[in-house]
């Protein structure tokens, strides 16, 4: 039988291929017609749109509430309308919170709510009381003192824990620097600004901006239009015709020439790139399908230019992208990112200039071309089987004031781009000569080559600037100290942590540590003794992933039923870490290296490198704060970090119970140490 397949094939391949003329290119058939059902609108007095889709499919229905506000700024008091939105929601004056979430959750639906609009699904069986509940909710919202205080809370903890975070960092200052600290979408959310924000600031909030003139209310499910009508008018009506106040902005400008802003982020292991310009674009321009089709070929995934350049070629990468904003109301940006190691970063930058450059230089291949409209034809089309789709263009050709037949000739339009329309899009668009590149990383590694790069023949300056967005004068490399070396570095670490001759007497340690990752428990068991033996065990929901062993001369690891043996620099590197305190070991080792002060979560601390690892000790405390652990996966370098905190006294040692652990690869997980214990009985075969 399969040899009578590939007869078959190869006897239709060869008769097709004696029926085309190769030597000529096929002309591109005609662009699928495009049947988009009808939503069915109805406008109330206060100025509420609503747009229903019928769908009977499934006993189901959905409500997305959209208020469409001209952006404002917050200012001083930024935070307001996170504040504001995360206390929708809870209730409302006529149904405590309590029971609002019983009746939610037994009608098995879900809600959430926003400052500037709700959403709600669930069965059909209950859709009215589902509306009806969001719709008290939002339109009769409870605003209480303890509620404030919670969310108020809840938001500093939110801040206090991206305070460290490079890509958080990152994005606040790429929009910062973009549109200006004051702006709509420059401004950010800071302790200072949350601290000045009261309930009656929440209150006022809310009657000003949580109004109907620009409200859309997008119905799609198991309904019908003659009923939805009379219970989105019966639930609705209540909520008082009023419009948004509106403010004047000055508009956004961009760079004057391109230029390098650096970001310092001391405890960065990798930078975060961001080469961005603004935009004015609308989805109604000539020019928006051959600068969407730009941005895919340049950008739009894993087939484009920079991805192929970046990662595929030079492996600087896991990823690069690049994103275009096409609104009515607002400016827009360019932005093409990737997170990339720090030692490559001058590198990195190049490769994005160099392909924005390309694009806005050459024409893009036919090929190129073709492979991305059949990106987008398809990607269309598959949306169009979710009856969320009609609703969801039925709701922009509204906001975006587009012609009706936006969507009914989108793939005639797409099909029609050509390259030169491509290549002129591309030049309007992506600004080389303009661009803002937006490093956010470890200066004291980076800067010095960052200060190197040229584009187009000139050289590209720098600008410092700190987390905030607030310029900065260059960071100065810090000096360390006459006298300080390795031996007293690690010397002071042991005395802070309890002193050589208490060390000394520990001839094993067993810990019990606990963590979760992508909600799943983690519990490691830890065994080390001071003749250097080693036994890990990592068990997830009760069944062990991985298991580490070293004997003292040979080790090994075994994950997921998979037994390597460890060799060479492996070998080394697990032998150096199988003491219960290394840095009784690493006084004598000649290879390990005082790197010199850095800064870590604002305090200096000396850099200590031995090999793979490089450990930071406070230089006030002298404990161990931080260390990078830096590997190879699949040809690229991968650097992993491990936070050491809460320091907590056992048996007259100082061990951290806490230690948050970065994996390299956009995951974080945090560890808590149960239980240590010293000098316990360990049987010998736990390290065969």
């Amino acid at each position: 039988m399969k040899k009578l397949i590939f007869t078959l094939l190869f006897i239709s391949a060869f008769a097709l291929q004696a029926q085309i003329d190769r030597s000529k290119q096929p002309s591109p058939g005609p662009a699928p017609e495009i049947h988009l059902g009808t939503p069915q609108t109805f406008d109330m007095n206060n100025g509420l749109k609503v747009i229903v889709v019928e769908n009977h499919k499934l006993p189901r229905v959905s409500y997305t509430l959209t208020i469409d506000n001209p952006l404002f700024a917050e200012g001083e008091k930024a935070g307001v309308s996170s504040l504001t939105g995360s206390m929708l929601g809870k209730g409302s004056v006529h149904i405590d919170k309590d029971s609002f979430n019983d009746e939610v959750d037994y009608m098995g639906a879900s809600m959430n709510f926003g400052h500037s609009g709700a959403y709600a699904s669930g069965l059909s069986k209950y859709a009215e009381r589902i509306l009806e509940l969001m719709a008290d909710a939002a339109l009769h919202p409870d605003f209480k003192e303890d509620e404030f205080g919670k969310e108020k809370d809840l938001l500093l903890e939110g801040l206090k824990s991206n305070e460290k975070s490079v890509s958080a960092t990152a994005k606040r200052v790429e929009s910062a620097l973009a549109y200006g600290k004051n702006s709509p979408q420059g401004e950010f959310v800071t302790e200072e600004t949350v601290n000045r924000v009261s309930l009656e600031d929440v209150k006022n909030f809310y009657g000003n901006y949580f109004v109907p003139e620009n409200a859309y209310l997008v119905i799609v499910g198991d309904v019908k239009f003659k009923d939805i009508r009379k219970q989105v008018e019966k639930h609705f009506k209540g909520w008082r015709k009023a419009a948004p106040p509106v403010a004047n902005y000055a508009k956004p400008s961009d760079a004057q020439y391109t230029q390098i802003n650096l970001v310092n982020m001391p405890n960065a292991v990798q930078s975060e790139i961001a080469v961005e310009n603004l935009m004015d674009l609308r989805m109604s321009d000539a020019d928006y399908f051959p600068a969407m089709l730009a941005n895919k070929i340049l950008g739009g995934g894993g087939e484009a230019r920079l991805f192929l350049n970046l990662r595929e070629d030079k492996g600087y990468t896991y990823g690069a992208y690049s994103r275009i904003g096409a609104d009515l109301r607002t400016t827009s940006r360019f932005r093409a990112w990737a997170s990339v190691r720090n030692e490559v970063t001058d590198s990195a930058v190049v490769a994005f200039l160099g392909e924005i450059d390309r694009i806005t230089t050459d024409k893009v291949s036919a090929q190129e071309l073709e492979v991305a409209k059949a990106d987008y034809a398809g990607s269309f089309v598959m949306a169009l089987e979710k009856p969320e789709t009609i609703a969801r263009y039925a709701l922009l050709t509204k906001t975006q004031k587009l012609p009706e037949n936006f969507y009914q000739t989108y793939l005639e339009k797409v099909e029609a781009v050509t390259a030169e329309q491509v290549l002129d899009a591309a030049r309007k668009f992506f600004k080389g000569n303009q661009a803002r590149i937006v490093v956010t990383g470890k200066a004291a590694d980076i800067a010095e080559n960052l200060e190197k790069v040229t584009f187009r023949g000139k050289k590209v300056p720098v600008r410092y600037y700190d987390k905030y967005a607030n310029p900065i004068e260059k960071p100065q490399e810090k000096r360390i100290a006459e006298g300080v070396t390795v031996q007293s570095v690690l010397d002071s670490y042991i005395a802070a942590v309890g002193g050589v001759a208490k060390l000394e007497t520990v001839k094993n340690m067993v810990s019990e540590t606990k963590g979760t990752i992508q909600g799943m428990q983690l519990d490691i068991i830890a065994k080390n003794t001071s003749d250097g033996k080693v036994l890990t065990e990592t068990a997830m929901m009760g069944n062990t992933m991985s298991k580490q062993v070293f004997n003292g001369k040979t080790g090994y690891v075994v994950q997921q039923g998979q037994r390597m043996e460890l060799e060479g620099e492996k070998l080394e590197q697990m032998k150096d870490n199988a003491y219960p305190f290394p840095e009784l070991e690493l006084r004598n080792k000649e290879t390990v290296t005082l790197k010199g002060i850095e800064e870590i979560d604002g305090k200096d601390a000396y850099a200590i490198q031995n090999g793979a690892y490089t450990s930071y000790y406070d230089v006030e405390s002298g404990l161990k704060v931080f260390q990078v652990f830096t590997t190879e996966v699949n040809g690229q370098s991968l650097k992993q970090t491990f936070k050491f905190e809460d320091y907590q006294d056992v048996e007259g040692i100082k061990i951290p119970f806490k230690t948050i652990m970065d994996t390299g690869m956009g995951m974080e997980m945090e560890l808590h140490t149960a239980t240590v214990k010293f000098n316990e009985e360990i049987p010998e075969a736990d390290f065969e």
